[in-house]
């Protein structure tokens, strides 16, 4: 039986072409060529073999507020906290910032640092838990204002975890030839669901966003492993109540507190300890590596207690991991990319070096990632 002829593969949002050509017959297109829309098309038809973090980029708040202002309004000390948590102060975003006010000069940082213009994005992921509005999403409001007009866009919500979700999701699209270049963003304003009286909870978090851009990346370097995972029993151990469908916004709900941030501390630190280490554990193990082939644990700041004890586990030095929570507090999705963008500008992360990266979260979720830097 004689071979049946090839036909081109219609991707959407793109022109179909015949693999290794143009419409005019000459070289495969490349992203500028693309039209507006989700899709690219690979040699062939095909994925790449491997996808990297082309750039980080990271954007804070001006405003500082240190555990010493915190005392003037609450019940607490800078030595209470600081023993707790590590926190010596935070960042907060101003009345007028939101999210994606934050987000856009990561983007833009990140979008430098790759050499990649926003124009030849193919999609652009945010992680956020603190959206500028239910809809439209963060994500399509960042699109607008960086001008990538061809990219698709949408929100993911896995509180800390969201930026590996993320990452993930456009490594995966990357490699199967979907997509050539993304933009995942982790971008939190947790100062505006903080419940100011609760001593509990408001000494923790912080604002800031932080960016990657992914792209293809040489064999053997990017993303070799990643390692997702949600448990949804542990839902209301770290939740924001009302606000959602199930429980909408009343003058009820507004005086219980119920539109603010919530957790179980105590649970929440004892399935921390145990699933840092879990996820990076199997992380390793899929990339095939050990612990020692660790060039930087970059690990989602949510306690200083918590990163200690994860760096125990491994037999990582302190000095081999990448900690800013007491300057930042918990920032949330953003925690790992300020980080990696912290790291890389600091010249912590070289060509060739591994970085591990894990989170939880709410959810509950978790994840990991094990990045040969490019």
């Amino acid at each position: 039986m004689a071979d049946e002829p090839s036909v081109p593969v219609q991707t959407p949002g793109v022109q179909a072409v015949r693999p290794g050509t143009s419409d005019a017959g000459g070289e495969r297109p490349t992203a500028a060529d693309a039209r507006p829309g989700f899709g690219w098309v690979a040699d062939g038809g095909g994925g790449v073999s491997a996808a990297g973090i082309l750039g980080a980029g990271h954007h804070l708040p001006l405003r500082v507020l240190t555990n010493e202002e915190i005392t003037r309004t609450m019940d607490t000390s800078d030595e209470w906290i600081q023993s707790r948590t590590g926190i010596r102060q935070r960042r907060v975003a101003a009345e007028e910032e939101a999210t994606s006010d934050l987000a856009l000069p990561a983007a833009r940082q990140a979008l430098t640092r790759a050499g990649v213009a926003a124009a030849d994005l193919d999609l652009i992921l945010v992680a956020t838990v603190t959206p500028d509005h239910a809809f439209p999403s963060t994500a399509c409001v960042l699109q607008e204002r960086i001008g990538a007009k061809r990219a698709a866009a949408m929100d993911i919500s896995a509180a800390c975890t969201g930026f590996l979700y993320g990452l993930s999701t456009a490594e995966a699209l990357i490699r199967a030839g979907s997509i050539r270049y993304a933009l995942v963003v982790g971008a939190e304003v947790l100062s505006k669901i903080v419940n100011w009286q609760d001593r509990s909870t408001a000494i923790l978090l912080g604002d800031g966003a932080g960016a990657a851009v992914l792209g293809p990346a040489p064999y053997g370097f990017g993303v070799l492993s990643t390692y997702l995972g949600a448990d949804g029993s542990g839902g209301p151990l770290v939740c924001m109540p009302a606000g959602g469908s199930r429980m909408p916004t009343t003058p009820e709900t507004l005086r219980a507190g119920l539109n603010t941030f919530r957790q179980n501390g105590r649970e929440v630190y004892r399935f921390a300890i145990q699933i840092m280490g879990d996820a990076a554990e199997e992380a390793l193990s899929r990339a095939r590596l050990s612990p020692a082939d660790v060039a930087l644990l970059v690990p989602h700041q949510a306690n200083y207690r918590i990163i200690e004890a994860a760096a125990r586990r491994f037999g990582f030095p302190m000095d081999r991991v990448w900690v800013n929570i007491d300057r930042y507090g918990n920032t949330s999705s953003a925690s790992i990319p300020i980080g990696l963008s912290e790291a890389a500008g600091a010249g912590r992360l070289r060509r060739g070096d591994i970085v591990l990266a894990v989170a939880f979260g709410g959810g509950l979720t978790w994840g990991s990632a094990v990045v040969r830097w490019l």
